[in-house]
């Protein structure tokens, strides 16, 4: 499409927000998928598989997978065990990754940059969303570190809004994430809402391992 074309430069999206277009090589993005994928297989039907959250609210659109960690939506607080069943390990390679991402985030937004060296994230969340899906505006406060949440996109454009740390109102700040973007908050929007209103289905690019909707990698240390 014609404005696929136009540059994108990292930004800062606002005080402690980065947004670094491009950051993951399509390779890169198709390792993941795969990677997932076969996680999601190993664990389903055990406590630890890939579904979509039932919550107070109502059950999500997205699936979620989770690694190193795991958010208990029915005692909201993370565990390690389920029924005994172990959550996924996460995997060496890709804590370094989430290091370099966080690297890359700290040249575009100096809020971030306290933790370009001492990020030890212990838990990656992995979303899948269907085209169509979305996720509302949220808050990720159960983390016992204020460390910067860094996130990864993989396939179908998403709208990523992020607002301030009292309530759900505006005003709000949004950024179109296309397949392979970086987006890391920390600072003094850590612990602002956030959320996914829209996404664009049919707008991922080949080869990156999807054949429809959106992946979001989410990383995050929860422990000191």
């Amino acid at each position: 499409m014609l404005f696929d074309a136009l540059p994108r430069p990292a930004a800062e999206l606002c005080p402690g927000v980065a947004h670094v277009p491009g950051w993951l090589a399509v390779e890169a993005q198709r390792d993941l998928v795969t990677r997932a994928r076969e996680t999601a297989r190993q664990y389903a039907g055990t406590p630890m598989a890939m579904v979509r959250p039932r919550l107070k609210s109502g059950q999500m659109s997205v699936f979620m997978l989770h690694l190193g960690h795991f958010w208990d939506y029915e005692t909201y607080r993370y565990v390690d065990v389920k029924h005994g069943v172990e959550v996924p390990p996460l995997p060496h390679d890709m804590v370094q990754l989430a290091h370099n991402a966080l690297r890359a985030a700290a040249d575009v937004s100096a809020d971030l940059t306290p933790w370009a060296d001492t990020f030890h994230p212990d838990m990656a969340l992995v979303n899948y969303y269907p085209p169509g899906a979305t996720m509302g505006m949220h808050q990720d406060t159960y983390e016992r570190t204020n460390a910067p949440v860094v996130s990864l996109s993989i396939g179908d454009d998403a709208l990523f809004r992020i607002g301030n740390t009292e309530n759900r109102n505006r005003p709000w700040d949004e950024v179109t994430l296309c397949s392979g973007d970086l987006i890391v908050f920390g600072g003094p929007k850590r612990l602002a809402f956030h959320g996914v209103p829209a996404t664009r289905p049919e707008t991922l690019p080949a080869g990156c391992g999807l054949e429809s909707g959106r992946i979001n990698i989410t990383f995050r240390q929860v422990y000191h």
